[in-house]
């Protein structure tokens, strides 16, 4: 395991703070639209580090936490993946705490996130080897050597029949000790509590300047592509392909941290 000395920096906060001001404001469903299914196409790249800011609860804190286990685990001269790294903040606020032998993979399915990342990680690819990659899951993904790999609100958006086989290619790839963080909207056995914590949720997004007219159509744009499972689906499917430490580490209503250690 390796772990720079950065005593003093908190990816939770400054590098968070420096990407809202360096994005546009999230307005992509403030006026009345045609139903579509959401996508990550140009116009939700421009204002996604705005968007994920204002729809995630305590989304600083889950990079911190993440960033942080992330360098416990990451091994020297292997690699350390972000699938679904989407404009890089993840592995941007990585950078400073796992030194520099550690090779950054960045893994999207979309043209447009990648570009971006690319130019928020200029300074990260001239300190280390970077590689930013297209791939999409639901056709398959390659990962080797990896002690690392981060999966931040992105199984979700694969579907269901294809997300066994992406752990199970993500654990092989991995020696023993290696480990998956993943951060997930999660659903539940009981049908009350789940209509408390959404609606709990929307209330959150209310706080954080959405209008109920956007969360009805932001939601109805998520219905056919985000599909959420029970903890204990995930829990199964990490023990199911070769996983043998799980743990949560975040739960916030809705939505849940878990990491994996093989």
């Amino acid at each position: 395991m390796a772990k720079t000395d950065n005593a003093g920096t908190d990816p939770g906060v400054t590098s968070l703070q420096d990407a809202r001001r360096d994005t546009a404001h999230d307005a992509l469903y403030e006026e009345q639209r045609p139903p579509h299914d959401f996508n990550f196409g140009d116009a939700t790249v421009q204002v996604f580090d705005d968007m994920v800011q204002r729809s995630v609860p305590f989304y600083g804190e889950i990079q911190r936490m993440t960033c942080e286990l992330a360098a416990d685990f990451a091994v020297p001269g292997m690699r350390l993946y972000d699938i679904g790294c989407s404009t890089g903040t993840t592995l941007q606020h990585l950078h400073p705490l796992v030194e520099a032998s550690v090779e950054f993979v960045g893994i999207d399915n979309s043209d447009s996130m990648l570009a971006k990342a690319r130019a928020k990680l200029e300074q990260v690819a001239g300190e280390r080897k970077l590689e930013l990659l297209n791939m999409d899951m639901n056709r398959g993904i390659a990962v080797e050597n990896a002690s690392v790999v981060i999966m931040l609100l992105t199984m979700q958006f694969v579907r269901p029949l294809y997300r066994e086989e992406v752990l199970r290619r993500i654990c092989q790839a991995m020696p023993e000790n290696g480990c998956l963080i993943m951060v997930e909207k999660v659903t539940g056995p009981y049908s009350t509590l789940n209509r408390l914590f959404i609606e709990h949720y929307y209330d959150y997004k209310r706080r954080s300047g959405y209008t109920n007219l956007e969360i009805s159509q932001k939601r109805d744009a998520l219905e056919n592509v985000l599909i959420p499972y029970h903890v204990q689906e995930n829990r199964e499917l990490l023990h199911k392909v070769g996983f043998t430490q799980l743990e949560e580490f975040f739960r916030w209503y809705n939505f849940c941290g878990m990491v994996a250690v093989k």
